[in-house]
């Protein structure tokens, strides 16, 4: 198991678990003259000024920065994104030899998580007595780890290694290929002889029977009768 990813200095590495708005599903009372509300219009209502109240802290905090924490703050939204995108790219490469990914955070001048590096799991081991499947597993290992726009210099290095892998998989299959075709050589050529010794079996069965119906026509022995043949031939 290997881990291929991204960090933002270069390094390998994570993503905040998405944040989920507790609320609860109550069933809430009118007042005199208005309508009874659902359980789910409540949510709906809290969840709604739930997120106007956090944007409007939000919009707050983000007043109160210096402009270099500005600066700061779009860099590690940047960051966030591209190591997200790096790490999704392995992912959908690498289908069901890769595991899912790992981030590591900074906190931000607004208080947030950002993500800065990541890292995904990677299986890279060989397929042991099939070369074949060896072969069609590494090609899959080395487009994941290479699939990111800006592949690390881990992703290189898994990608590497994937290769050795794939090229003695091919050996593998070579000599398998070559040993399988020298066998069925050696049948074809044993079958051929037993073929041309049936053949000469008929051949002097052939012989033995006409050698017989000369000598039981002619009153003559059957060596006799192999001897005129011999003669005429």
């Amino acid at each position: 198991m290997a881990y291929v990813g991204k960090a933002a200095n270069g390094g390998a590495a994570s993503s905040p678990a998405a944040w989920r708005p507790s609320v609860e599903a109550a069933k809430t009372e009118a007042g005199p003259g208005q309508p009874e509300r659902s359980a789910g219009e409540g949510t709906r209502a809290r969840v709604s000024e739930g997120d106007a109240s956090r944007n409007a802290q939000n919009n707050a905090l983000a007043e109160e920065l210096t402009p270099q924490e500005l600066r700061i703050l779009d860099q590690l939204k940047q960051t966030d994104r591209e190591v997200r995108q790096h790490e999704l790219a392995h992912q959908v490469a690498g289908g069901a030899y890769t595991g899912s990914a790992q981030f590591q955070y900074e906190i931000g001048p607004d208080g947030q998580r950002y993500a800065v590096a990541g890292e995904v799991s990677v299986d890279y081991g060989p397929v042991t007595g099939d070369p074949r499947a060896t072969i069609e597993k590494m090609n899959v290992v080395i487009s994941a780890a290479l699939a990111p726009a800006e592949p690390s210099p881990t992703d290189y290095k898994v990608a590497a290694r994937a290769r050795q892998y794939l090229l003695m998989a091919q050996l593998e299959l070579s000599q398998q290929q070559t040993q399988t075709g020298a066998t069925n050589f050696i049948a074809e050529d044993a079958a051929a002889n037993d073929d041309e010794t049936t053949d000469a079996q008929l051949g002097r069965d052939r012989r033995v029977e006409e050698y017989s119906r000369i000598a039981a026509t002619t009153g003559t022995s059957a060596e006799t009768a192999q001897a005129s043949l011999r003669s005429v031939a």
